[in-house]
């Protein structure tokens, strides 16, 4: 290892002197990169062209030569391609093109500097000409030329010995993977070894289970087993096993498999990475591409034992326990002289050389997350940590947005960015997701309801837990008592029974939080990291599990009944009752129930956490409600570029694209500029739709059809005679626009509210002879009906003809149907919005990111930054909502904004770009509906 840094330092030295930054204004730090790459501008030449499944569209080509332009320059790029345009494929064909085209760079200058002696001896000469060097005279640097010469000849020996051994593994991998491919009896025998031996462990486990049984010490054995796993193991710090074992983590690194270059891949959800993946495989690059897909333990565990346990940090927990006992096996075995340890539960699935095979597996064919799960079954390997080992040698790795964006997920995952290239697709919402992963809030429920598991926990095995144990244990409830003390409650009273004396929202800075609490004299960091490496959440959630409940299997103990205290509280909890009155606490969502009841402390590990970010980057905000059990403590992080910076420093590119990226300027000035990137380094590119012009009329509608000019602001919107022109408006496009319409609505409570009035004043009735009305639901699992519905309904008038011309539907911005939904074809001809849908400005998080921002960003010419964000947040919803129409090149649409504010230059400009174009400002309803009269009937003709 020490070689090969100084290896690294030394070329890195000679680059800095002999090479000038290139066009990128940025130096790559890796001298493998360093090869075969030449920086160019982004408007330079590219490439020709791209391998396609068909003939891409002329945007397509523009979308591929304006990434394949970014990748090769380091940029951080920022694209933006409409929902429709082939997007995911112009992202592989053209990223794909780029790696496939470096990877023959880096090999030909490999081949060149290998080549035997005699051959390109003349670029290899370190010293200028003019004759041999005068063992007095120096260089430059203050160096002798001798000197110099021979550091500059080892340099370039260590480099030649370095890209052999390269080369070497290089080809054994694919003499592996060649052989993988094609070799069809290798593969089954493999299978047909391991049937051989899970029928040996299957008769092995029988044989055991039978002589168990004969002995009478079944029971206490098998209780001893369960109380031996809920203790604490002995835990030393990072410092500790920095002493006891540094020599070994040198030689690890050393084992470790090189990183080839490779692009990561991030998309929101599983079902948009599968949907990716589906398209490398169809596309020219399926059938050579080592692609490997991540996910979650929650959606690769193949283990039934654990994947029951359902809630995703229970699953995380057991699986790193039962990965852990696995590891610890072999050292207890090896102990001589002491007491046999109880054995531990290891997963049957965490077997080394069945997850290498499964790696193999992985790199030979693409696979999408469900393939690598069935795969996982077949081999008896786990899929989790079997990709996880393919990702070395992998071209294109495929996550999800959070394992990449959290730096702990990203490094347990051992995901390396140095100098690689990621692309960040769906990104807009890309600020908003950062934030929320690294925010945490929890409730005074949880707080106590933890402080009491953990006090019993510690009463029970206080004999049994080592002293360092018992120290964090203590700091734990000792910072639980005071969380509870800030909101203004008593840890060891019900939390629901306490009323609050003061209700409201307060803020705090994130050291004003730590000093008010006294928690300022622990080092939070050192906590974090005890509960992350202990487990200890997970077993506190196996010690109520056990002992939370009655359990009449048990004889009653003198240890039991002081367990008792423990029970009587989380029944009063899950009752949510006291003697003192009928106070219960706020609904929880039915899935977390089990989760938020038994294992709190899961929950409160990530509020410890966010507490660690520094001080001008959060706050705190403490949110006084009702009871302590219906308050809670929120941290608010306020900048999310001190997380995505990272990223963007170790990564050779950045690529963020979407769909509907504008406006542009909160990914600029919040995270990028933020984040420390050069603004010459930052690239946009937007292109325009496949449809043709003709294919969209977007309108802003100043006023109805009674003149009433169209404001919907918070003062004026609940007014009868708004309400009414919206009403009046509806009804007449839903006599010229066929198929379905969909109008959005600023929020639940205002299409309730509009709703209710033209009930009353028989508005409803009118619309309902032309369209059957449809209003999305609340509740997430009702969408898909009403969806399926409104489809039925838009497809039985089409085809019936008579009065009735489809369906309408009331949907509400940010709601379960303005993102991710298609309303493709006749599904929407029609999409209003009605209004600006601002944010609520009244909210304390909002209030507070304002202020931040006013302090931190420079101000514009025309505005204050906070005013700019809210802006930018209106604008963002209405892009998304609106963009739900047009779906492919032969849909069509008109789309209808209703308020006068839309027609102000600020906000079309940040419509985007191929709807601001075709944009048309109506004063009058008159001619706007006779445009989309016009519109429609030329379409149905």
């Amino acid at each position: 290892m020490a070689g090969r840094r100084r290896w690294v330092t030394g070329w890195r030295l000679r680059a800095g002197r002999e090479r000038a930054v290139g066009g990128s204004g940025r130096v790559l730090p890796d001298a493998r990169s360093r090869l075969s790459v030449c920086p160019q501008a982004v408007s330079g030449p590219g490439r020709a062209s791209f391998p396609f499944p068909y003939t891409p569209y002329r945007i397509q080509e523009q979308f591929m030569a304006a990434l394949y332009a970014a990748l090769e320059a380091g940029r951080v790029g920022i694209f933006e391609s409409p929902t429709g345009t082939g997007k995911s494929l112009s992202l592989i064909c053209g990223a794909l093109s780029w790696l496939r085209d470096f990877e023959e760079k880096k090999q030909q200058e490999e081949a060149r500097l290998l080549a035997p002696e005699g051959s390109g001896q003349e670029e290899k000469q370190p010293l200028a000409s003019g004759g041999p060097a005068c063992p007095n005279s120096r260089d430059v640097s203050g160096e002798p030329d001798w000197i110099t010469a021979f550091v500059q000849k080892k340099e370039e020996q260590d480099l030649v010995h370095r890209l052999k051994e390269e080369q070497i593994r290089r080809k054994k991998r694919e003499e592996r993977l060649e052989k993988i491919r094609h070799n069809v009896q290798l593969k089954y025998a493999a299978k047909r070894k391991r049937s051989e031996e899970d029928e040996t462990k299957r008769l092995l486990q029988l044989s055991k289970e039978i002589l168990s049984e004969g002995a009478g010490a079944a029971v206490p054995e098998q209780l001893d087993h369960i109380e031996e796993e809920l203790i604490l193991a002995e835990y030393e710090s990072d410092e500790e096993k920095k002493v006891a074992s540094g020599l070994e983590e040198d030689d690890d690194d050393d084992l470790e498999e090189e990183h080839v270059t490779k692009i990561y891949y991030c998309s929101r959800t599983h079902s948009q990475l599968s949907q990716f993946v589906h398209e490398v495989q169809k596309s020219p690059f399926g059938k050579d591409t080592r692609l490997v897909s991540l996910g979650s333990r929650q959606n690769l565990c193949v283990n039934e034992e654990v994947r029951r346990l359902g809630a995703l940090q229970l699953i995380n927990d057991r699986c790193t326990e039962m990965q852990k006992n696995k590891h610890e096996k072999k050292s207890d075995a090896e102990v001589e002289g002491k007491k046999r340890r109880a054995t531990r539960t290891v997963c049957p699935f965490y077997s080394y050389e069945q997850m290498q095979f499964l790696r193999d597996e992985v790199l030979v064919e693409v696979k999408d997350i469900e393939q690598l799960v069935t795969l996982g079954k077949e081999t008896k390997a786990c899929p989790y940590y079997g990709s996880r080992y393919a990702i070395p040698a992998a071209q294109l790795v495929v996550l999800p947005y959070q394992m990449l964006l959290h730096e702990a997920t990203r490094s347990a995952a051992g995901i390396v960015l140095k100098d690689q290239v990621v692309i960040i697709d769906e990104a807009h919402n890309l600020i908003d997701t950062i934030t929320c992963i690294h925010s945490a809030e929890v409730s005074g429920s949880q707080l106590c309801c933890a402080h009491s598991q953990l006090l019993q926990y510690m009463e029970r095995y206080r004999k049994r837990l080592k002293a360092k144990n018992l120290m964090y244990i203590k700091q734990i409830l000792y910072l639980l008592e005071r969380f509870v003390v800030m909101l203004g409650g008593n840890v060891n009273q019900n939390p629901s029974c306490q009323a609050v004396s003061q209700t409201g929202t307060e803020l705090k800075s994130i050291n004003d939080f730590l000093f008010q609490s006294q928690i300022d004299n622990i080092n939070l960091f050192k906590v974090q990291r005890y509960c992350e490496k202990s487990l200890i959440s997970r077993k506190l959630f196996g010690f109520v599990e056990r002992y939370g409940n009655p359990a009449p299997a048990v004889k009653t103990n003198k240890e039991n009944q002081k367990l008792a205290g423990l029970q009587n509280f989380l029944m009063t909890l899950q009752q949510g009752s006291c003697k003192e009155g009928p106070l219960q606490s706020p609904p929880v969502e039915a899935d977390n129930d089990q989760l938020r009841a038994a294992s709190p402390l899961m929950h409160i590990e990530g509020f410890l956490s966010a507490l660690t970010n520094a001080n001008e980057d959060g706050r705190v905000i403490l949110n006084r409600q009702g009871t302590i059990g219906q308050s809670s403590l929120k941290f608010l992080l306020l900048n999310p570029a001190v997380h995505f910076a990272k990223v963007v420093k170790e990564c050779r590119a950045v690529i963020i694209a979407g769909g509907t990226m504008q406006p542009v300027a909160d990914f600029r000035e919040q995270l990028l500029s933020c984040a420390g990137v050069d603004p010459a380094r930052i690239v946009e590119f937007s292109c325009g739709h496949v449809i043709p012009p003709e294919n969209i009329l977007p309108i802003v509608l100043c006023s109805g059809p009674s003149n009433q000019q169209l404001e919907f602001t918070y003062q004026t919107r609940d007014l009868p005679q708004m309400m009414d022109e919206t009403g009046r408006i509806l009804c007449n496009l839903c006599n010229v626009v066929p198929g379905g319409v969909v109008c959005f609505f600023p929020s639940y409570d205002y299409e309730k509210q509009v709703y209710a009035h033209w009930e009353k004043t028989g508005l409803l009735t009118r619309l309902a002879t032309k369209k059957k009305i449809f209003q999305e639901p609340k509740k997430a699992n009702q969408v898909e009906q009403v969806l399926a519905e409104y489809a039925k309904c838009i497809k039985r008038c089409s085809q019936a003809g008579g009065q009735m011309t489809g369906a309408l539907l009331l949907s509400v911005v940010g709601g379960k149907m303005s993102e991710g939904i298609n309303f493709s074809d006749d599904l929407g001809r029609c999409v209003i919005m009605v209004g600006m849908p601002y944010p609520n400005i009244k909210s304390p998080e909002l209030q507070e990111k304002m202020t931040w921002l006013d302090k931190t960003m420079p101000r514009a010419a025309s505005q204050a930054p906070s005013r700019v964000l809210i802006e930018n947040l209106c604008m963002k919803a209405v892009n998304q909502s609106i963009g739900r129409a047009i779906r492919h090149q032969k849909d069509f649409a008109s789309i209808l904004l209703l308020d006068h504010r839309y027609s102000r230059p600020a906000i079309l400009n940040k419509l985007p770009q191929w709807i601001r174009e075709r944009t048309q400002v109506k004063s009058a309803f008159g001619s706007a509906f006779a445009e989309l009269r016009k519109f429609h009937r030329g379409k149905s003709d």
